[in-house]
């Protein structure tokens, strides 16, 4: 997942204060846990080829590798920025940690596909804990407006580093020995982020008035757990089965619950009034459909180099540093963009350029092994998304009044990690789906011997086409090998083509549903100029994510600002006149 090019402002004491004591420190270890749980993140990106071959997967159980981390982050998100401020950011980043490094523990020892799922689950505890424990930590040594976009500019360069290095990590080390030494390696990584977070962090909290929306946590996450589920075990268990029916059913009973409970919430973890805003919720539908563009594109990519051609683990690597390397490099201009260009247009743009970029993936022929083919669309997928990683937020927080900046900007972050988790959710369902109905034509058509046609026809319905391309050469069913690869192509171009649909959809909602709205900056004063959508402050909530491979956001906690500072605003919108709002904490984020 990558960052929100955001940086922090807010008034202080003058340029030339001393630093806080501490600031040095616990920027280093900010940086280091916030890089760790990137690579927890995308680590899987280069792995899902060898981990088909070795635990024998089907293709919904791959698509659960990925679901199972982003679902952790997207659920729980809502308490660990409570859970920080009851009791220490230091506690809950090294807390973060250690359920990195038991995660990944499991998933190195990890002897079937439902265990690594766990691990993966794990890992996506500890990175949804450690994103806004480091954001937040980092922020609370800061004194000036200088001092703080610093910090948070280089968190963020972490941030998108640990996307952009992740895959190639796991495939290097995974090719000079197995995909579970990778994995080991990350327990290494998370061990040391522990240490230096206990060694050189600072704690600090802000117990005054944060609670826990219980009723609204619990019913948010059984309704998305469910419904996720109904989509990923639709396309093999099939839609019409009990289970799957079941799944949604009962998931859309408990996001209406979870409705009904934040109408009435006095903290709500989402205040639906927001919606009421035209802008806001276009901004808000786009980022959902956008980011799912993205990460379903990444997923696609990841699955069509990996289970379907087999390809080196390297090999996979390299176009994610294309998909996810712009986000980091292109920080500096983006972040001059924003403030000289309206985010909308920015926005617009970038969903163009993902579009554009998805629509060219349509074309590859996947029986090309070569990477050039990628070069172009995932450089243009890439670029897109470093555009709108960043703007999403700033054109969430133009749409609304300034008091209520601080909760559109957490709220536009939790839907755009939402798009996340859905990414690779219905790109391998759409894929899966349409590869098992062409397989199952294809073959009833083929003029292959009698016994490799049943043996075919039985490892597809067990495993689906992906089980059929991954038979060795002589294996029973192996004949039909053509005929799998050619369906999975096919399937994978589909999802291609959704992702195209999904980010130009996002472009003309937001390219429309804009035209005619007045934004509510105010006019600049004191703390710095305006610009990049960044982590806000905000009353009342608990914590979210400012960025990842994914997507940021900001929660924000009420009580007075520490040190006598006015409350924390950020480059997304003009900074807020002193009590306006009550101070919070800022807080991160994604994809991987």
């Amino acid at each position: 997942m990558t960052l929100n090019n955001g940086t922090t402002t807010s008034p202080g004491p003058t340029a030339g204060a001393a630093r806080t004591p501490g600031y040095a420190g616990t920027l280093a270890a900010a940086c280091a846990a916030v890089f760790v749980a990137q690579v927890a993140n995308a680590l899987p990106a280069s792995l899902n080829g060898l981990l088909q071959e070795d635990l024998h997967t089907r293709g919904s159980q791959l698509t659960w590798i990925t679901a199972a981390f982003m679902i952790a982050v997207v659920c729980f998100e809502f308490t660990f920025g409570v859970l920080g401020d009851l009791f220490g950011r230091r506690r809950l980043v090294v807390a973060g940690t250690a359920l990195v490094a038991v995660g990944s523990g499991v998933a190195a020892l990890a002897p079937t596909v439902q265990v690594l799922w766990v691990g993966a689950a794990l890992n996506g505890l500890g990175a949804g804990a450690m994103f806004p424990g480091s954001l937040t930590a980092i922020t609370s040594v800061t004194r000036t407006a200088r001092e703080r976009a610093h910090a948070v500019a280089v968190w963020s360069g972490f941030l998108s580093a640990g996307a952009a290095v992740s895959p190639l990590l796991g495939g290097m080390f995974a090719k000079v020995g197995s995909w579970r030494g990778s994995f080991w390696v990350l327990v290494g990584l998370a061990l040391a982020g522990a240490v230096l977070t206990l060694v050189l962090a600072t704690e600090s909290k802000a117990p005054e008035g944060r609670r826990f929306d219980v009723p609204g946590q619990i019913t948010f996450a059984v309704g998305l757990i469910l419904v996720l589920y109904g989509a990923v075990e639709g396309p093999e268990s099939g839609w019409t089965t009990l289970p799957v029916l079941l799944a949604f059913a009962l998931g859309a009973c408990f996001l209406a619950a979870f409705v009904l409970v934040e109408l009435g919430a006095e903290s709500p973890i989402l205040d639906l009034r927001l919606f009421r805003n035209r802008a806001f919720t276009v901004s808000s539908v786009a980022a959902v459909i956008g980011m799912l563009a993205f990460l379903g594109a990444c997923f696609a990519t990841s699955m069509w180099l990996g289970p379907v051609q087999h390809q080196d683990p390297i090999r996979v690597a390299i176009p994610f540093l294309l998909l996810q390397g712009p986000a980091f490099l292109l920080i500096p201009v983006v972040s001059r963009l924003l403030h000289r260009v309206a985010a909308s247009w920015l926005l617009t743009s970038g969903f163009v350029l993902m579009a554009i970029g998805c629509l060219l993936c349509t074309r590859l022929d996947v029986t090309d092994p070569h990477l050039g083919p990628f070069v172009a669309p995932a450089l243009l997928i890439g670029v897109g998304f470093a555009l709108t990683v960043s703007s999403v937020t700033a054109v969430a927080l133009d749409s609304v009044p300034q008091q209520l900046a601080g909760m559109a900007s957490a709220t536009t972050n939790m839907l755009r990690d939402l798009g996340f988790a859905l990414g690779p959710v219905v790109v391998g369902s759409v894929a899966l789906s349409n590869a098992g109905s062409d397989f199952s034509a294809s073959l009833s058509g083929a003029e292959l011997p009698a016994g490799q046609a049943a043996a075919a026809r039985a490892v597809a319905e067990a495993g689906g086409p992906v089980a059929v391309n991954s038979l060795p050469p002589g294996a029973p069913g192996s004949a039909a090998h053509g005929l799998a690869l050619d369906a999975l192509g096919s399937g994978f171009g589909t999802a291609f083509l959704v992702c195209g649909v999904a980010a130009a959809v996002a472009a003309a909602l937001t390219a429309v549903g804009m035209i005619g709205v007045r934004s509510h900056r105010s006019a600049p004063s004191g703390g710095g100029r305006a610009g990049a959508a960044g982590p806000r402050r905000q009353p009342g909530v608990g914590a979210r994510r400012v960025a990842d491979t994914g997507a940021g956001s900001s929660r924000g906690s009420p009580r007075a600002p520490p040190h006598g500072r006015a409350p924390v605003t950020t480059t997304g919108a003009r900074p807020r006149r002193p009590g306006r709002e009550r101070a919070g904490r800022i807080t991160p984020h994604a994809l991987t």
